[in-house]
């Protein structure tokens, strides 16, 4: 994507109203609510945003929202794309680049995934410490893929702002796949080997790019389901759904505390 069509898009964003902020989120599989806790918010659909791939997923409302948390100035994603729905890798990620044109520093990237560990259940989160990128693509075609994407000291903020407001939370290496289909059991056995802690369909290619532009990268699960095999039953868009409104709640209230506190970190 050009950079004629991404100052584009910022000067068309900003004629609808504010539309800066040091911290940007994007939100995933039934996670929309988090912009509930917003105030003064602006919002636009991606359809009115010049380049803006348009969901075509359950779920993912596809607008662009501006708004406070008390006086902490945040952009959102609410909603996204995924390659498999068709779109190019440019198009995945332009999003990203969109946010940090507006001035977003910090990324918070969060998705509905797979568990594929028996001690790591449905309902619970999942902050994101290693990417394993088998979707066959990169946004570093000609240079290896960085070892460590997520930022380390926001990470230790992440833990401690879970340990604060009293939500559970599990820490493992997130898996990749093009999808749409969900994994075999035969896939998530290797994936196992491969020490995967859970699995999904988006993330990997939005937190290169990001990595890339230089912003610091954060990557939360909701982990909304089983990964095929784990239990003798079928999986289903459904159930990530209901699980995504089941714990809606304990990861809104960690990302509203944890925007405050990475704020107040940056000042």
């Amino acid at each position: 994507m050009s950079e004629k069509l991404l100052n584009n898009a910022v000067n068309k964003i900003r004629k609808r109203g504010i539309f800066k902020a040091d911290i940007a989120l994007v939100l995933g599989s039934g996670l929309g609510n988090f912009v509930d806790a917003l105030s003064k918010t602006t919002r636009i659909p991606f359809a009115e945003i010049p380049g803006f791939p348009i969901s075509t997923v359950e779920g993912h409302s596809g607008e662009l929202v501006h708004g406070f948390l008390g006086d902490v100035s945040v952009l959102v994603n609410s909603g996204r794309v995924h390659f498999y729905e068709g779109y190019s890798l440019d198009q995945v990620i332009y999003p990203v680049r969109v946010l940090n044109a507006l001035g977003a520093r910090n990324i918070i990237l969060t998705n509905a995934a797979g568990s594929i560990r028996e001690d790591y259940a449905p309902g619970d989160l999942m902050l994101i410490t290693k990417l394993l990128n088998l979707t066959g693509h990169s946004v570093y075609p000609d240079a290896a893929q960085p070892e460590n994407i997520f930022d380390a000291e926001l990470m230790d903020l992440v833990i401690q702002t879970a340990h604060g407001v009293s939500v559970p939370l599990k820490t493992g290496s997130y898996a990749g796949l093009n999808g749409p289909s969900y994994e075999t059991p035969a896939e998530i056995r290797f994936l196992r080997l491969k020490q995967a802690d859970a699995v999904g369909m988006s993330t990997i290619h939005e937190s290169m790019a990001a990595f890339q532009l230089g912003m610091k990268v954060l990557g939360i699960s909701c982990l909304t389901n089983y990964a095929a095999g784990i239990l003798d039953q079928p999986l289903n868009h459904k159930e990530v759904m209901e699980t995504g409104i089941r714990v809606r709640e304990d990861f809104a209230t960690l990302l509203s505390e944890l925007v405050q506190v990475i704020s107040l970190k940056a000042q």
